[in-house]
């Protein structure tokens, strides 16, 4: 899936290139053509007809397919007399290579092209002519330019087009493979994270679910005993019950934060839902011989959820809880920095490796490889956390070294709370 992905990107990005290659290409020839057919005409139009000298002869020029041999003049003006005698003159550049004035037949036949043309301007493209009618005093006269530079001109511009085309193509073929792997690479990533995360959901869910199942047969093969004689099977079942949803409930938090669902934002007092929390993990860390300890300000407000925020206090205390070290000590601060709202979790215990600090917010991640299961946890509360902090417009930074690990959130504080 994710090489269709690549090839899909690099498609999409060569499709653009090419548009983009061929309209600037594009437009670049009908500008230049148009520029060099408008000095064509300007040309034309400031040819003083009538004054040009007939008796200097102009080199002839081939009919349709004839070879060339001679230079082309630049422009030339063909009179029609009252008697219908065509005289050809030359202006500027003329008589560049030897060779007879024009002959009555060719000019005529020029004169029939113009007239079944029937415009008062127009190429004769099989003569590598452009010619424009004028009125004389003496008769209607017709001045020819040369296109032959002209046509040069577009044709090399052509080939130089094509030829930085082709470059550019291979150019930015291979940026679009180097840009697909980086895009991609997050995405290959978070792929990844999610397998993994799907092969432990799936394992964490068989377990309870077999035990479940074995509790369910044992219940069953003693009908005749009473609830509280098996009263051990229905406890274990009601445990493992209680896992699957926890791991549900963070998967549809997370499923919901992920289609930018707002809760909704009512002022509220911080240091009461802090408090609130705390009380239920004075048990948890008297079970577990730690030290729970608090310096909660009071009269704290900030604008948020009340629910979220009361959850992300129980995800940083939960987790403080457990990997705090033996008789160890676990510290919540809640004061005010500047305009913001503090919240400091600190828990002393094994400092956590810098490189896996830097991942403890991704999703699906534990900084515990082996998923030792006294611990518990899937590996979505931080980043849980973090969801809810952004969503209230916060911060939140981990910190750890030998003294142990502090979390640190920073919410706006309330306008109202001075």
């Amino acid at each position: 899936m994710l090489k269709r992905l690549r090839l899909q990107f690099v498609a999409v990005i060569m499709v653009i290139v090419t548009i983009m290659l061929c309209t600037v290409f594009g437009m670049l020839y009908f500008f230049t053509r148009s520029s060099l057919e408008q000095e064509s005409f300007a040309m034309m139009r400031a040819v003083p007809v009538g004054i040009m000298a007939p008796d200097r002869p102009l080199a002839p020029f081939a009919r349709p397919g004839e070879q060339q041999e001679q230079v082309r003049l630049p422009f030339f003006v063909v009179q029609e007399a009252e008697d219908g005698t065509l005289t050809a003159a030359g202006v500027g550049y003329y008589d560049l290579s030897p060779g007879e004035a024009f002959d009555q037949t060719f000019l005529q036949e020029l004169m029939q092209e113009v007239e079944r043309v029937n415009r008062p301007s127009g190429e004769l493209k099989q003569y590598h002519l452009r010619f424009l009618r004028v009125d004389a005093p003496f008769g209607q006269s017709v001045i020819f330019a040369d296109t032959t530079s002209e046509q040069s001109t577009l044709n090399n511009l052509v080939k130089n087009c094509i030829l930085i085309g082709v470059l550019c193509f291979f150019a930015f073929l291979g940026i679009s493979i180097k840009l697909a792997a980086w895009t991609v690479k997050p995405v290959e990533w978070a792929w990844q994270q999610q397998r993994q995360f799907v092969s432990d959901a799936s394992h964490e869910l068989k377990t309870p679910l077999t035990v479940i199942l074995a509790n369910t047969g044992i219940l069953l093969s003693h009908r005749e005993d009473t609830i509280n004689a098996q009263r051990q099977w229905v406890e274990n079942t009601k445990e493992e019950a209680g896992r699957m949803k926890t791991l549900v409930d963070e998967l549809l938090f997370l499923a919901r934060a992920d289609t930018a669902h707002t809760p909704a934002m009512l002022p509220l007092d911080l240091s009461d839902v802090v408090m609130s929390r705390l009380l239920p993990f004075e048990s948890v860390a008297y079970e577990q011989g730690l030290t729970l300890d608090s310096r909660v300000a009071p009269g704290i407000t900030v604008t948020g959820d009340a629910g979220q925020l009361g959850q992300l206090t129980a995800i940083l205390l939960d987790n403080a809880c457990k990997y705090a070290d033996r008789e160890g000590r676990v510290l919540l601060t809640l004061d005010t920095a500047q305009s913001m709202a503090r919240l400091r979790v600190h828990n002393t215990g094994v400092p956590i490796p810098p490189a896996r600090l830097e991942h403890l917010f991704e999703r699906f991640y534990r900084a515990d490889d082996s998923r030792c299961r006294e611990k518990g946890g899937y590996g979505l509360g931080l980043s849980i956390a973090q969801s809810i902090v952004e969503t209230h417009k916060g911060k939140i930074t981990v910190r750890s070294g030998e003294e142990g690990t502090v979390f640190t959130v920073l919410l706006p504080l309330n306008r109202q709370s001075g």
